[in-house]
């Protein structure tokens, strides 16, 4: 009656009208028309009929799986075989019978590693308490490929330290650190960074012994972001990104050295006014002339591993106390001790 059309304004009376004038509740009407669908059978998919049936599929499936060779057969070889004997069947359909009687492969459990992405927020309220590293790529046009590492400040963005070299290894990803310790606490030795800790992905350089030991050295610890979580690091990105836009991807140089002076150069520039200056790292064993501007030039020595330092030290007094000799090189030496010593 609902369905029917009133003569009068030519449209339906609908249920609440026709269910007002027979005093008859509408939640009786519906739980009534529940009750008929609910009877009524399953409606089959439409369209046109396949040759083989459900049950009849299901059949040849698990004929596949007990005469395969091979164990933990998924949908895609079952169909394949299927096909190959002359079954034609969609995968779509393999795979809904298949995951129906429960045939698919096992799949590893995955384990709960916790949180990967970065909650709550990476900068500091005061400076000198978190230093983010991180490190690039630039191309020369007469020595290559070079990597570039830098060090910045999470509390006030500022970048402690910047460095070029053309492989770049665990000792030259130590050289920003390097810079923004003598520059920031005034000194270069055991314990001078405690209370700092140091931000950093998983690369190989970082995860090395001879970085972990150097800041270990130096009394900073270790904080390294979730794997596949640049967010964790993210302070270093985008200074690199900055570092990209404006000096990197709009000039060219020509060697490493004529990149190492431009980093630092333009470092300089983007320090805030009275900010402490960067230390100028020597490139080789003759080392290079100060800069014009005045840049601080740091002593060769103060290059090679302080840890590598203190342990020698301490080799060097357990063989005078013991009288003998000891042959021992450490794993964590820098390359340039063969012509240092």
């Amino acid at each position: 009656m609902s369905a029917s059309l009133s003569p009068s304004s030519g449209k339906q009376y609908g249920l609440a009208l026709v269910a007002a004038t027979w005093r008859v509740p509408r939640a009786t009407v519906y739980r009534h028309r529940a009750r008929r669908r609910a009877a009524l059978p399953a409606s089959a998919r439409r369209g046109p009929k396949t040759a083989l049936t459900d049950e009849a599929l299901l059949e040849a499936i698990r004929g596949v799986l007990s005469a395969s060779p091979f164990l933990g057969e998924g949908h895609r070889q079952v169909w394949a075989r299927l096909r190959a004997q002359g079954v034609r069947t969609s995968k779509a359909r393999c795979l809904r019978r298949m995951r129906e009687a429960g045939l698919l492969a096992p799949g590893r459990a995955r384990r709960v590693l916790g949180p990967r992405n970065h909650d709550g927020t990476l900068t500091t309220d005061k400076p000198d308490v978190m230093w983010g590293t991180d490190a690039t790529c630039t191309v020369t046009t007469l020595e290559g490929q070079a990597t570039v590492f830098i060090a910045i400040d999470h509390g006030t963005s500022e970048c402690v330290g910047v460095h070029a070299a053309k492989v770049g290894t665990r000792f030259a990803a130590l050289e920003p650190i390097r810079q923004g310790v003598k520059a920031r606490f005034g000194a270069y030795g055991r314990g001078v960074a405690t209370g700092l800790s140091i931000r950093h992905d998983n690369g190989s350089q970082y995860a090395s012994n001879a970085f972990q030991d150097e800041l270990r050295f130096l009394g900073a610890a270790s904080s390294p972001s979730f794997v596949r979580g640049p967010e964790g690091n993210g302070c270093a990105e985008r200074f690199i990104r900055t570092l990209k836009e404006q000096l990197l991807w709009v000039r060219t140089f020509a060697t490493v050295e004529e990149l190492r002076r431009a980093l630092l150069e333009w470092a300089h520039r983007a320090l805030a006014a009275g900010a402490p200056p960067l230390p100028l790292a020597e490139s080789g064993p003759a080392g290079v002339a100060a800069e014009a501007s005045g840049l601080i030039t740091t002593n060769l020595v103060s290059q090679q591993s302080g840890a590598v330092q203190w342990r020698r030290q301490r080799l060097h007094a357990r063989t005078c106390a013991s009288g003998a000799t000891v042959h021992r090189r450490s794993k964590c030496s820098s390359p340039r001790a063969s012509w240092m010593e």
